[in-house]
């Protein structure tokens, strides 16, 4: 799948790879976070940030922040850092904090800035509600009104169905996923949930929707996170141990697959688009054998299984055996979530995408303490948001190093 950067463009190299760095990053720890409002969880993972790289707050040109619904225009991030500095808010479901991050370096390689600091954050939890709750725009009455857990419990019959997989085999599949996000969290101290589940106890948990129970969905959590991006060219002025932007790519969809009769609910068609362009652009021809880790939206268990295949790391149809054989796991040949995912990491909407890259950030530089890989360089991100048949999807290719 080699590609071409100027693909997309229009002769124009409008290509990202190796062009901007983020050079240094900063994460609370995610969680019920009653003790902090989402002005404290921006200071946190701000001043972190800053002070890894050596700069002062004052120094920075711009900032973007991403968030759903914890707070509205620049002004978010502006009254809770005191800075008269430009400030944009992006929205864009559970991909808010990586738009975030993707609207930044575009602004950095275009040449507009220098020195740009991108956050994202949520507040879950002490709000008038708890979770992903919201009052959808008006519509013509057509769209689905199902919750969350039971649009992707959807996933787990038409998978079933379409590869011939029975139900013990497949409660086995989603079983360890749950497990190995839970032993990777476990070693993470940053993680909402830090322990360790066994197989019983992820089966004998509450039904939530379908097959999927209480360990299957992601947690409700409350989290900041932030990163600093600087052209390539001056990553070295700030670390010696900078991570280089290969790709970034956002495919916002249709949502034809929640009227379409065709579709069948074990694809998104958005993540295999998106991930066909960051490849592209990243050089990328074979993802399962060239990647070392990947950060994937594992926000239900049957979710994690059908990325594999859409993002290239198995083939369609075996998704469910590679989970079983353990290609996944910490010290499998491709590991899934080594910080625990969005299943033990938590999901505070807008922070959860640049936490994806702060586990990267961590990987690259030796810094994951337990978890830690053995010499990882090179490693993808994935957020989608919305739900199976109507949802956007990023996918971004970051390394170590330049070339």
């Amino acid at each position: 799948m080699e590609g071409d950067p100027d693909e997309y463009g229009d002769g124009m190299n409008t290509s990202l790879r190796d062009r901007v760095a983020i050079v240094s990053m900063g994460c609370t720890r995610f969680g019920d976070r009653w003790d902090s409002s989402a002005a404290d969880l921006l200071v946190e993972a701000a001043n972190a940030c800053v002070d890894g790289a050596g700069v002062g707050m004052e120094t920075v040109e711009a900032f973007w922040v991403g968030t759903m619904d914890s707070g509205y225009s620049g002004m978010t991030l502006s009254a809770a850092l005191r800075t008269d500095r430009p400030v944009t808010r992006v929205e864009n479901l559970c991909s808010t904090g990586s738009d975030a991050l993707r609207n930044a370096c575009f602004a950095v390689a275009s040449g507009a800035y220098e020195r740009v600091l991108v956050a994202g954050v949520e507040k879950m939890n002490d709000g008038p509600y708890s979770g992903i709750v919201r009052r959808d725009p008006a519509d013509d009455g057509s769209a689905p009104t199902t919750t969350a857990p039971a649009a992707f419990s959807y996933l787990v019959p038409a998978y079933c169905e379409r590869y011939g997989i029975d139900e013990t085999t497949m409660r086995s599949v989603l079983t360890h996923i749950a497990r190995k996000n839970h032993g990777n969290g476990s070693l993470n101290p940053r993680a909402q949930f830090q322990r360790a589940v066994t197989v019983a106890q992820i089966e004998r948990s509450p039904l939530v929707a379908g097959m999927l129970r209480v360990f299957d969905c992601s947690g409700v959590a409350d989290g900041a996170t932030a990163a600093l991006v600087v052209p390539a060219d001056q990553a070295s002025r700030y670390t010696d141990k900078a991570m280089f932007v290969k790709s970034l790519s956002f495919v916002a969809g249709s949502q034809r697959g929640s009227v379409d009769p065709e579709y069948d609910f074990t694809t998104f068609p958005e993540v295999v688009e998106s991930a066909r362009q960051a490849y592209a652009e990243a050089g990328i021809s074979g993802p399962r054998d060239q990647l070392h880790m990947a950060e994937v939206h594992d926000c239900f268990t049957p979710t994690e299984l059908v990325l594999m295949e859409d993002l290239g790391f198995s083939e369609r149809g075996s998704g469910w055996q590679d989970v079983l054989d353990g290609v996944f796991d910490l010290d499998g040949a491709l590991p899934i979530n080594p910080d625990g995912g969005l299943k033990s990491f938590g999901h505070p909407v807008g922070a959860s995408g640049l936490r994806m890259l702060y586990e990267c950030w961590l990987q690259f530089r030796g810094e994951a303490g337990e978890r830690q890989l053995a010499d990882p360089t090179l490693a993808l991100t994935h957020n989608l948001g919305g739900r199976p048949g109507r949802c956007v999807s990023f996918v971004s290719i970051v390394g170590a190093g330049l070339g």
